[in-house]
């Protein structure tokens, strides 16, 4: 079974620096991990939490925009409450199109998973790319990303998920959706039903890493049972203060709004998490290996 393994993190939290333990061979200490940026990899970035069409939001956008002109990713994977409040054709333009527009006119496409405050409707929005469905997947080089639908586990979806995972033959498999399994947030805090639920098929087929919103803040976990997860529910909404640390976190930050760049190139992956100011507050390298 493949295990994966983190190598090299830094963590910025709060105002000061903070190297994280250890969870591979070595810890290399430096004030960030730069992106390589290579040209087959797959590059692509994470945003959750978004849908208000408020200030920061477009900041965001902003911000991402400027990134892809040095950080080239081909895609952007959005991980629930794509949208608050009302939800008719008029607001998918103020609080998704025109946030972005730079991103939407350069073509890169958005692959958008269900959050508790997005309409079950909204998986008919062409521009999310989710083809109708609640839960579903996609690959693209070596990565095989398996959308949920958390709002609802139910036996066919777990099913769905059970059989996908298998046939799966990519050598990355990451998952996302919109309630996180482990988190240190204090608004919301580890769906533990769902982990009970869905843990066992993650660690049985494989998952290399998850991505999951709902908390307005951003944290990376030491890895659970061989997965590394990520939340990043701070990308339109933000809770200054939420986190309170404990022996999962690896990294927090819940000082600004932030999303994620994210790089696979063979076994290795790359992130950063950055603020809509463009500063880097986490950032490391999972490396895949046999055993």
């Amino acid at each position: 079974m493949r295990r994966v393994f983190a190598a090299t993190f830094v963590a910025l939290i709060g105002t000061g620096w903070m190297l994280a333990p250890q969870e591979g061979p070595r810890l290399v200490a430096r004030q960030d991990v730069q992106l390589p940026a290579a040209p087959a990899s797959l590059k692509f970035a994470v945003l959750g939490d978004t849908g208000t069409g408020g200030t920061a939001q477009f900041e965001v956008g902003r911000q991402m925009a400027a990134a892809r002109a040095r950080f080239p990713f081909e895609l952007v994977i959005m991980l629930g409450d794509n949208m608050y409040g009302r939800q008719e054709p008029w607001d998918f333009v103020t609080k998704f199109e025109r946030p972005y527009a730079a991103l939407l006119n350069a073509g890169v496409p958005f692959y958008a998973s269900l959050g508790n405050h997005d309409h079950q409707n909204n998986r008919f929005y062409k521009a999310f790319n989710m083809g109708g469905e609640r839960y579903y997947t996609f690959a693209r080089n070596n990565v095989r990303f398996f959308v949920f639908d958390s709002n609802l586990m139910d036996r066919k979806q777990l099913a769905w998920i059970d059989e996908t995972m298998q046939q799966a033959q990519e050598p990355w498999k990451i998952c996302y959706f919109h309630h996180p399994l482990y988190s240190s947030g204090g608004r919301h805090g580890p769906d533990v039903e769902l982990r009970v639920l869905l843990e066992p098929l993650l660690v049985r087929h494989g998952a290399d890493v998850v991505f999951a919103g709902h908390e307005h803040i951003y944290e990376r976990t030491h890895p659970q049972k061989g997965i590394t997860h990520f939340i990043d529910g701070a990308g339109g909404q933000l809770r200054t203060g939420d986190v309170t640390r404990s022996s999962i976190t690896a990294a927090a930050f819940d000082q600004d709004y932030t999303f994620m760049l994210v790089e696979v190139e063979g076994d290795t992956m790359f992130f950063q998490a950055v603020t809509r100011t463009g500063r880097i507050v986490d950032s490391g390298v999972i490396r895949q290996s046999s055993s």
